[in-house]
């Protein structure tokens, strides 16, 4: 069987698929799974989509291995479980998701040694997500020599942004040295994006349309033409909405004040911003928001209510930019299997004349407004991994 490997790598983490060539690229992977706790105990958890099986497994890692080495460890795992549930396979071809391609990079690229050097100036930019999807990358070079590799950017789908939705109001010294807003989540919108014209019909798709991309990491999009038109996300993959352990945006006097007055180093103010806040810093209890709506604590329903009221509020915002509101819809972990959140957040935007149809927001349906709702509301799964796996094969002219 010929297939291709993508590997979305984080700080501590390794996601894989394998989506088999049949003869096109397979809607679905038929394995797929991460390995978590690295630079800690790792452990890998997969599930076959043929057998419907799902597996976990401790990786057994040497003293002294660091993060480096369990990283690479971590791959010729995964490598040998592959070969272990579907021998024979043939990878022909490995898809990356990488968070930041900066200026230059605005499609889909053919990784080699030197893209990946020009890819390691964009750390600063991205120094949390950046450095871990690279290593992946160089890890492969040794590992599987005679798999070409294509990298595809969480940034590239803003790129037709309106030019002013780019800019903070700085000095611009600092805009032409890269201080800018470029926006993540790309490949999530990008997938979810090609499936709105079969769902909303042509016509439709080309207007005003909100994608709420809601997970532990939260943004929107907002699409006019099937295009990206503004986005929630900034300069970093802080900015916007409330997270689950991220502020979302925050007043700059917050960060002055940090410093000034609570002597806080750029190290502590970053672990504040990415690690301590969110729906974890406001309930005190978790970042995961099924034990929030699960809690009677009423700083859990507090940190619910803040993250619906926000999340609301940059619908109406982004609304502009999309040239109105005629459809939101509804991705990601939260997005996706919360009823409760979208049903919230449906209620503060009822001034839009926009209504949900609690049945079958419950059952979490595609379609979940009601038949008077002037916006109609989607619930669509994202597919990051298939919109890699699509651009690695066109690329390489595999398809």
């Amino acid at each position: 069987m010929k297939a291709v490997l993508i590997l979305n790598a984080g700080s501590s983490s390794l996601k894989f698929a394998l989506f088999p060539m049949t003869p096109k690229l397979a809607d679905m992977p038929r394995l797929s799974g991460q390995v978590e706790g690295i630079g800690a105990e790792p452990l890998m958890s997969a599930k076959d989509a043929n057998s419907g099986e799902r597996f976990t497994e401790a990786l057994a890692v040497p003293p002294d291995t660091d993060v480096n080495g369990q990283h690479r460890l971590a791959l010729e795992f995964i490598f040998a479980w592959i070969n272990r549930h579907s021998p024979g396979v043939e990878i022909v071809a490995a898809g990356h998701r990488i968070v930041h391609g900066g200026d230059h990079y605005g499609a889909p690229v053919v990784l080699t040694p030197e893209v990946v050097a020009e890819l390691e100036t964009l750390i600063p930019l991205a120094p949390l997500h950046q450095p871990h999807n690279l290593r992946a990358i160089k890890s492969l070079f040794s590992l599987m020599p005679d798999v070409k590799q294509v990298g595809c950017f969480d940034t590239a789908f803003h790129r037709t942004r309106l030019p002013v939705a780019e800019r903070f109001p700085v000095p611009r010294a600092l805009f032409n040295e890269g201080v800018k807003r470029y926006g993540f989540h790309g490949l999530s919108y990008e997938y979810v994006s090609r499936q709105l014209p079969d769902l909303l019909g042509e016509e439709k798709a080309r207007g005003g349309i909100i994608i709420a991309h809601l997970g532990n990491g939260a943004s929107m999009c907002a699409l006019r033409d099937g295009l990206s038109r503004d986005t929630s996300m900034g300069f970093t993959a802080v900015d916007g909405l409330m997270m689950g352990t991220r502020t979302g945006s925050l007043d700059p006097g917050v960060i002055l004040h940090l410093v000034e007055q609570k002597g806080m180093d750029a190290k502590a103010l970053s672990n504040l911003l990415y690690k301590q806040s969110g729906l974890l810093g406001v309930s005190g209890i978790s970042q995961d928001m099924r034990v929030l709506l699960e809690s009677d604590e009423d700083s859990a329903k507090e940190a619910v209510e803040l993250f619906c009221y926000r999340a609301a509020c940059m619908v109406g915002q982004l609304s502009m930019a999309s040239g109105g509101l005629e459809a939101l819809v509804f991705t990601g972990g939260i997005g996706e299997h919360a009823a409760p959140i979208r049903a919230r957040i449906a209620e503060w935007l009822a001034w839009t004349g926009l209504h949900l149809y609690p049945a079958a927001n419950q059952r979490h349906a595609t379609r979940i407004h009601t038949k008077d709702s002037k916006v109609e509301v989607l619930v669509v799964p994202t597919n990051e991994e298939w919109m890699i796996g699509h651009h690695a094969v066109n690329l390489l002219g595999l398809g």
